[in-house]
């Protein structure tokens, strides 16, 4: 016991790094190693590139969301008017804006009046939808009030009318320009109700970032708003704001008990659920078909393992004869594999965290070959493919690869460890 070496001898990685770097003559694999060290890179990379992008469409998806739309939104049950209509409008909402605002962690309650009408200057025609809401509640919305993004002024608001930047597309306008909003349901006379016609400057033209939010909505005073869409003194909603968009499930039942016996609440997440969770389980899938992708890169140090195993057969026997042990045999081999998948996983989290820092210039190169038309916005909804490097993300594929590296090491690994001295060099 007294001549027993130490784990992981330097002798051990001595013969490991010989075997690694052996020419095929002297019965090394370099070949296959570079097979499984590329394997193992590029398996890591798009392991890494798909989780960055994965985080970097959400991220920005949310954002565009919390950013431009109400955290939650207050409403009413309604009641049922003499001709049968159900009214939900909010009549007291000073009042209960007041309540709302003091529940903890809200930052902001706005009053909304909403109303669909179709946008028109000349031959050109849109269907928007008008939020009638106040200058000093709009300023504050910040996908909105981005000027970096915008044109126009919005301290101009009160003078005029907010449009997206679809819009503006679609109509061909810009700031200055003048366009008509026709309403169905306008003046009631005693011939009926007659389409309600109001011609507005463009004061301000936002990009929120999202396609369908720019090219449907805008935005009125809110005074405006209740007189066009026959709702003086009254709204539609509320915009609550909170601190924390992705906890606003807190929030909700407070926000809901302040809103008043005959309230409603809609969140975010409500109005989302069903892309937030399709995103989830593509993310879940996207996650195990790489994995699989990169066991397979793995396994290809096990191939060339047991080529080395084969090739080395007299040495493995020269070695025990020598007086190693089965353990130091099994080391030796272990670490030929382990340090094919120590390599591979750092060039491959170096390629990836590469693509993710570079992705905007790597994009423009394939859409321009692509002609312009790699990236529908109409379809992906927001106008870019972003990237977000995270360290879980990139914590979690190193874990994956080295772990499965180490696993598939093993078994050829033992091999050669339990390969007998005798037989190996009977024919020598």
């Amino acid at each position: 016991m007294a001549g027993r070496t130490a784990p992981f001898a330097p002798f051990e990685w001595m013969i490991a790094w010989r075997y690694l770097r052996a020419r095929r003559a002297e019965g090394g694999v370099s070949v296959m190693t570079w097979i499984s060290l590329i394997g193992i890179t590029l398996a890591v990379f798009a392991l890494i590139a798909t989780l960055s992008v994965r985080s970097g469409f959400r991220a920005e998806f949310v954002d565009t969301i919390v950013g431009a739309n109400a955290h939650v939104t207050v409403y009413t049950v309604g009641n049922i008017k003499e001709n049968g209509q159900l009214d939900r409008k909010i009549r007291d909402y000073a009042g209960r804006a007041e309540e709302l605002a003091q529940v903890p962690g809200v930052t902001r309650v706005a009053p909304l009046v909403r109303g669909q009408v179709m946008a028109t200057i000349g031959q050109n025609n849109a269907g928007v939808e008008v939020y009638g809401i106040q200058g000093a509640d709009l300023a504050t919305i910040p996908r909105i009030a981005d000027p970096e993004t915008a044109l126009g002024d919005l301290a101009r608001f009160d003078e005029g009318i907010a449009i997206g930047s679809g819009i503006a597309r679609t109509l061909g306008v810009g700031v200055g320009s003048r366009i008509k909003l026709i309403s169905p349901n306008g003046v009631k006379t005693a011939f009926g109700t007659s389409p309600r016609i109001n011609a507005y400057e463009v004061v301000y033209i936002f990009t929120a970032g999202r396609y369908d939010i720019d090219r449907t909505r805008a935005y009125l005073p809110l005074a405006e708003a209740q007189s066009y869409f026959n709702s003086e003194g009254a709204v539609d909603e509320f915009e609550v704001m909170v601190e924390d968009p992705e906890k606003v499930d807190l929030f909700a039942p407070a926000i809901l008990a302040a809103s008043g016996d005959d309230g409603l609440v809609w969140t975010w997440r409500d109005a989302s659920s069903g892309f937030l969770s399709a995103l989830d389980i593509e993310d879940n899938v996207m996650f195990v078909i790489l994995s699989v992708l990169v066991l397979i890169a793995a396994m290809n140090i096990v191939s060339g393992l047991i080529m080395l195993v084969k090739n080395k057969g007299r040495d493995i026997g020269i070695l025990r004869t020598m007086g190693l042990t089965e353990g130091s045999i099994l080391r030796v081999f272990f670490i030929c594999g382990a340090f094919t998948g120590i390599i591979g996983t750092v060039m491959g989290v170096i390629l990836g965290c590469l693509f993710a820092l570079y992705v905007d210039q790597i994009f423009g190169i394939v859409n321009w070959l692509a002609g312009g038309n790699a990236w529908d916005p109409s379809v992906r909804g927001i106008y870019f493919l972003p990237a977000k490097l995270e360290l879980g993300d990139v914590l979690s594929a190193v874990a994956l690869s080295l772990g499965l590296s180490f696993i598939v090491t093993i078994f050829p690994a033992r091999r050669a460890a339990r390969m007998n001295p005798v037989e190996a060099l009977r024919y020598e």
